[in-house]
C-alpha cells in the first residue's frame, strides 16, 4: 500500500497522457465532477460514483473518487436532496472528496483502455481498434536550417508528435533552399537587414494529434532559430490505429461454440448472457465493446465472427441473425473491470500512492 500525496495536476497529467479529453464523445462530462484539493493522498476507484461509493471514500479516509461513469452528465440546477446526484455531491463536498470522471475518453484508446481490459480477460491476441477514428491526425510540416534539424524534432517527439503505431520519433526529411529578406527592425539569425538570403534548409514532417498540435508548434519555435518559422499543418483523412471505438482480436485457438460461450460466461464473470443463434461453429475472431456497442455492429460483421458488448435491443438481435453471433454481456458486467485499468494507470505513475478499487456493488440490474 503506497503513502505518498500526488499533485491535482500531476494527476490530470497522468489520466490525460492514457485518455487524452479530447477524444471524450460530444454527449460525454469527463474531468472533474467535484474539485476540492490540490493534492490528494489515497484515491478509490469505481465505476459508478454513488452515495454509498462516498460513504465508502469517506471511511477508507479517501479524499479522491475516479470514477468511469461522470456522476454528473447534466447541469444541476439545484442543490438539494431529493435526488442520488444531489446526495452523492452534497456528501462529497461536505467530508472534503473530489471526484473525477474517465468515460468515453478510456473507452477510445487502446493501449490501458476499457476494451483491452476485457480483451486481456479473454485472452485475445494481436488486438487492434474495431472502428478506427478519423479527422484526428495532422501533419506538421517544419523549415529548419540543416544544423538545428535534430533539435527542432527532438523537441517536437518530447512534445508528443512523431508517434505511428508502435514507433515513436518518427518523421520524413527532404533538401530545399529558403529565401527571405530581413526587413528594418528584424533580428535575423541568418543573412544581412534589407538584403535577400538563401539558406539551406530541410523540411521535416511529422504526425500530431489534434489536441497536440498548439503545444508541437510551440515547442518547435522555442527551439527554432528563426524570428520566424515558416510551417504548415495540414489535416488528414489517415486513421488513428490506437484512438477509437470497439475492438477486434483472435482467440489462441479457434473454439467450439459452447465452449467459447462457457470461456466469455467464466472470464468475465457473468451471471448470464444473451446470444443469438449460431452463424459459424468455431469462433476465431472475437470484436467488443464495453457497456453500450451496439453502434459498432455493422463493424463487427465485418471483422469477427462473435461480437460482445450490452444494452443491445430485441430487434439489434434480428440484424444480427445468419451475419455474427451476438452476445449481450450486460453494460455493467463488460465495464466491470474498469477501476483495475485505473489502477494499472496509477500505480505505474505513482507506485507509492495509495489506490483502492471500490468494493461497493454499483450494478442496479438484479438476475433471478
Amino acid at each position: 500500500m503506497g503513502n505518498s500525496s500526488i499533485r491535482k495536476k500531476d494527476f490530470e497529467q497522468c489520466i490525460q497522457n492514457v485518455a487524452p479529453q479530447a477524444y471524450q464523445e460530444s454527449y460525454d462530462n469527463t474531468g472533474w465532477m467535484v474539485q476540492l484539493k490540490e493534492s490528494f493522498n489515497k484515491a478509490l476507484l469505481t465505476l459508478d460514483c454513488t452515495e454509498a461509493v462516498v460513504e465508502e471514500a469517506r471511511q477508507q479516509g479517501c479524499d479522491l473518487i475516479v470514477a468511469h461513469h461522470p456522476l454528473l452528465f447534466k447541469g444541476l440546477k439545484r442543490l438539494t436532496t431529493t435526488h442520488y446526484v444531489e446526495r452523492s455531491i452534497i456528501s462529497a463536498v461536505q467530508h472534503g472528496i473530489s471526484i473525477y470522471a474517465c468515460h468515453t475518453n478510456i473507452d477510445n484508446v487502446l493501449h490501458q483502455g476499457v476494451n483491452q481490459e476485457i480483451a486481456r480477460r479473454l485472452e485475445l491476441e494481436d488486438c487492434r481498434i474495431l472502428r478506427p477514428m478519423r479527422g484526428v491526425l495532422y501533419k506538421l510540416v517544419v523549415f529548419v536550417p540543416q544544423a538545428h534539424v535534430e533539435v527542432v524534432e527532438k523537441a517536437m517527439f518530447e512534445a508528443g508528435a512523431g508517434h505511428m503505431g508502435a514507433y515513436d520519433s518518427c518523421s520524413f526529411r527532404s533538401e530545399g533552399q529558403g529565401f527571405f529578406r530581413a526587413l528594418k527592425g528584424a533580428n535575423p539569425f541568418v543573412g544581412e537587414t534589407g538584403e535577400r538570403h538563401k539558406e539551406a534548409e530541410l523540411r521535416t514532417e511529422v504526425l500530431v494529434e489534434k489536441h497536440l498540435s498548439r503545444v508541437v508548434i510551440q515547442a518547435a519555435k522555442d527551439a527554432h532559430p528563426y524570428e520566424e518559422m515558416a510551417y504548415d499543418l495540414y489535416p488528414l483523412q489517415n486513421t488513428h490505429a490506437e484512438r477509437g471505438s470497439g475492438l477486434v482480436g483472435r482467440l489462441k485457438e479457434p473454439m467450439e461454440l459452447p465452449d467459447f460461450l462457457h470461456w466469455v460466461k467464466q472470464k468475465l464473470e457473468l451471471k448470464v448472457l444473451k446470444y443469438t443463434d449460431p452463424v459459424k461453429a468455431r469462433i476465431e475472431k472475437v470484436a467488443l465493446c464495453g457497456g453500450s456497442g451496439s453502434f459498432l455492429l455493422p463493424d463487427a460483421m465485418q471483422h469477427a465472427d462473435a461480437f460482445i458488448t450490452g444494452d443491445l435491443t430485441y430487434h439489434q438481435f434480428f440484424e444480427a441473425l445468419e451475419n455474427i453471433l451476438l452476445i449481450d454481456a450486460g453494460h455493467f458486467e463488460t465495464e466491470q473491470f474498469t477501476p483495475y485499468v485505473f489502477k494499472q494507470v496509477l500505480s505505474e505513475k505513482f507506485p507509492n500512492f495509495a489506490a483502492l478499487i471500490s468494493q461497493v456493488q454499483t450494478n442496479p440490474v438484479n438476475y433471478l
